[in-house]
């Protein structure tokens, strides 16, 4: 066999597509009873529920390079939000999508004039066809106030935002980081599959081989290019890529860096009504509560929830050991936002991911890792996002077959 490939997250699946492409033969082990890694959605009595709060965003050029996006029906988010300021709601319109809801919005005051201005020129800078990514690491908001971007815009806007993103409130994140996703939003939509975002891993599984692909097969060992699987079946390969997250490979090579992870808690309620009637984010500025953001699902797509239900999904930043008393604070900042209607909701399932996103403080160089034989792949190489973990993929994919065929012709 030419190559193993350990876990069928979307890095795993794309190194597949490129083997697949490119004649190589290849299996991918999956310990899982399905594709996607951290890119799962569950059907929970007639809703759909990722596993946590996530977007796609459509000007990704790699998952433009890789995915089908009209099968997918994908279903865009209004470009902008609605932010908590002040114990009232207030929105923040796109002004180059949506200029007159955006001239709108300004009378609103959470972004001062001088701000928009200051935003606008970043715009042009990131979106302009000559741009360059920085070469200095600093972190975004260290960025922000280079920028020249007051702290009350920074708190309203920015650390709600951005911080739900990369789910760190202290915008630590990497500047380089922070200007790609603000890019990647500039250029296209952020949205959601209609069928949700296991669609996503589900197409790309799809187009490879029926018999390259093994589920509830976890690999335990790994010894040169031959590895273990838990039954105590081994295999081996010219190559072998471990395409699982960051603390899976650490476990098959300890002498890795150790995984540093970004957590989040996402709960799940169902509601008669929904709490906000447009397809919008809704973003915590204040500190009342633990809650980052909110969003009705079933706004975007009635795919999310059964006729007659709403699906609200509320995001929570960080790990949280003791789920309860988090589920009170949540209640409880929801009641101050919404009222007595808040306790109509049923909550239908929460999770707690305490692997959502690799920290990235500074970005890896964007090259394959490997080690006689053993090859890396994820988004903690790129960069923690989908796109990044489509590009990981390609670009390991690639190396092996340039490593296999050079034996080859050796």
């Amino acid at each position: 066999m030419d190559a193993i490939i350990v876990g069928a997250g979307i890095a795993g699946l794309n190194c597949a597509l490129e083997f697949k492409r490119k004649g190589i033969e290849f299996v991918i082990l999956e310990a899982s009873d399905a594709v996607g890694g951290r890119v799962r959605t569950d059907q929970v009595d007639g809703f759909l529920l990722d596993r946590g709060f996530q977007v796609f965003l459509t000007a990704y050029p790699e998952a433009r390079r890789v995915l089908d996006y009209s099968s997918l029906d994908l279903k865009p988010f209004y470009p902008g939000a609605l932010v908590r300021v002040n114990r009232s709601f207030k929105r923040v319109s796109d002004p180059w999508r949506r200029p007159l809801q955006a001239s709108r919005d300004f009378l609103s005051g959470v972004i001062p004039k001088s701000d928009q201005l200051r935003i606008g020129l970043l715009r042009t800078r990131v979106t302009s066809p000559g741009y360059q990514p920085p070469e200095k690491e600093i972190s975004t908001l260290q960025h922000l106030k280079d920028l020249g971007i007051n702290d009350t815009t920074i708190q309203r806007f920015f650390r709600p935002f951005f911080g739900g993103i990369f789910l760190e409130k202290e915008l630590s994140t990497s500047q380089a980081m922070f200007e790609f996703v603000f890019r990647m939003m500039s250029t296209g939509d952020t949205s959601i599959p209609a069928n949700g975002m296991g669609q996503i891993p589900a197409q790309m599984a799809r187009a490879l081989p029926t018999d390259s692909l093994r589920l509830n097969s976890k690999v335990v060992s790994l010894e040169n290019r031959v590895v273990g699987l838990e039954t105590g079946e081994q295999l081996s390969a010219k190559a072998v890529v471990l395409a699982g997250d960051w603390t899976s490979v650490h476990s098959l090579l300890p002498e890795l860096p150790v995984p540093r992870w970004n957590s989040a808690t996402c709960f799940y309620f169902a509601a008669r009504r929904a709490p906000v009637n447009k397809p919008i984010l809704v973003l915590s500025s204040e500190e009342e509560g633990p809650i980052s953001n909110l969003a009705v699902l079933s706004n975007l797509s009635s795919f999310y929830a059964p006729r007659g239900q709403a699906l609200i999904s509320v995001s929570v930043i960080g790990s949280h050991q003791d789920v309860a008393a988090l589920r009170l604070a949540v209640m409880r900042q929801l009641r101050e936002w919404y009222g007595a209607s808040v306790e109509h909701w049923r909550e239908i399932r929460h999770y707690r991911i305490d692997n959502a996103l690799p920290r990235q403080e500074s970005l890896p160089p964007a090259k394959p890792q490997s080690r006689e034989g053993i090859f890396l792949c994820g988004d903690y190489l790129e960069n923690g996002s989908l796109n990044g973990a489509l590009l990981s993929g390609r670009r390991v994919a690639e190396s092996v077959i340039h490593t296999i065929r050079g034996d080859l012709v050796a």
